[in-house]
């Protein structure tokens, strides 16, 4: 029988990369640096001997779901895939982020289809990473064109195995020139900060997968040795005032190339005054979530917003331009575009 849903959203994140580019070494990393949250993992092996999950289950236990002989995008379809994304994601479980690592010959994108057909409600998708061996790059896209369009699909990059190439600036250049607005992140090792996948400080009060309390905070606090200088960019934005739904659309619409991820709740007054909308951005993905505002609780938005390169300044100019300025009144097809986010959208009003 299976357990009542938590009423929490589970971010999956699919791990994707050619073979040997680092995506076991990544998500170990991950687990040794999840600063307290608790990673399940869909490890998907091409072949019988399950090497990778092997790699993985010291660290993760009973919540890994180890897939051999065969891509995942192949041998399951979604709602066989939402039947092992329910085993970890049951309340029971208590996992917090949820990482598809898939075999280095799937396809990403029949594996971001099959968690966006997911019907569980606890289950919201958490981005595309796609990882690059900077070392072999030139010679794996001779080889294997396809992965352009994998990487055109991606929400993050890290270009692994940089400290074994003279100079990986022409590797980054050229993966930069082949995503679509994605984050691109060098690294050694796999070494990517995990806050950039998921919140590492789990709290009663989430942003999504981060804490905006935890962001809020000066750097300062974190030693030298916590951050990997994976060179990402954090802004954060309070605003006590509600903010105009048709501006933040057009802002979100057009948001820049590296700008990874958005968390946060929106107060749009008197277009919505029962409820606060909870945000997701990953990447490209968009949704919103409409809840009641605690009791209590003081009305502001609250956002953090992560990427790569970004220019914090003109961020932070285009949310304040988001402001309402109180003028005209609320009507009613002022929140269509954020109804468009809304999975199951319903009327504001009702």
């Amino acid at each position: 029988m299976s357990e009542r849903s938590s009423g929490r959203q589970i971010p999956v994140v699919v791990l994707a990369g050619f073979l040997g580019s680092g995506k076991t070494t990544l998500l170990n990393h991950l687990l040794h640096r999840s600063g307290g949250s608790r990673i399940g993992a869909i490890v998907n092996d091409f072949g019988a001997v399950e090497i990778d999950a092997m790699a993985v289950a010291g660290a993760l236990g009973d919540s890994t779901v180890s897939l051999g002989n065969g891509c995942l995008c192949c041998a399951v379809d979604a709602s066989e895939l939402d039947e092992y994304l329910e085993r970890l994601a049951r309340p029971s479980a208590g996992i917090d982020v949820i990482v598809i690592e898939a075999s280095g010959l799937a396809e990403p994108q029949e594996l971001v289809r099959m968690v966006l057909a997911s019907e569980l409600p606890d289950i919201v998708y958490g981005g595309l990473v796609e990882v690059v061996d900077a070392a072999e790059f030139d010679e794996t896209r001779s080889a294997h064109p396809g992965i352009d369009r994998h990487l055109a699909l991606a929400d993050l990059v890290v270009v692994n195995k940089t400290d074994r190439v003279d100079d990986p600036g022409p590797v980054l250049k050229t993966v930069g020139d082949l995503v679509d607005r994605a984050a691109v992140v060098p690294a050694t090792h796999a070494r990517v900060d995990p806050e950039f996948l998921f919140d590492c400080r789990p709290s009663e009060e989430r942003v999504g997968q981060l804490s905006f309390d935890d962001l809020h905070r000066d750097d300062r606090e974190h030693g030298h040795h916590t951050h990997l200088h994976a060179g990402y960019d954090s802004l954060s934005f309070v605003s006590e005032r509600p903010l105009d739904p048709r501006r933040l659309i057009a802002f979100l619409d057009s948001r820049p190339q590296g700008l990874y991820r958005i968390k946060g709740y929106v107060d749009f007054g008197p277009y919505d005054a029962r409820n606060r909308y909870a945000v997701h951005a990953v990447g490209r993905f968009l949704r919103f979530y409409p809840e009641p505002w605690p009791a209590g609780a003081g009305r502001a938005t609250q956002l953090v917003l992560i990427g790569t390169g970004l220019d914090t300044g003109a961020l932070r100019g285009e949310l304040e331009g988001c402001v309402s300025d109180g003028a005209p009144p609320a009507d009613e097809a002022g929140m269509w575009g954020v109804l468009r986010y809304v999975q199951e959208a319903e009327d504001p009003a009702a």
